[in-house]
């Protein structure tokens, strides 16, 4: 049973790392971003006007990642246990 909390602990920390590193991406893109206005003003497009940061996904696809890198993460915690022992 501590496996199982240990490693679905360890898959919450990844997730929560890959979503601060993507959001930290994005705010690090948007910061230094510059625009170049004297090459574009020639040629006029429509702009967008909606900015969104991180990745859009839906809920059911995270869980079950969450539950999958748990899974791997359980296996590999079994097996070095196992390596260790012997």
């Amino acid at each position: 049973m501590k496996t199982i909390l240990y490693a679905l602990m360890i898959s919450v920390v990844i997730h929560l790392l890959y979503i601060a590193g993507t959001l930290g991406v994005g705010y690090l893109k948007t910061r230094s971003f510059k625009p170049d206005l004297e090459t574009e003003w020639g040629s006029v497009n429509t702009l967008q006007n909606e900015v969104a940061f991180g990745a859009v996904g839906a809920p059911a696809f995270f869980s079950f990642t969450l539950i999958g890198v748990g899974v791997l993460c359980g296996i590999f915690m079994v097996a070095y246990r196992k390596i260790r022992e012997q």
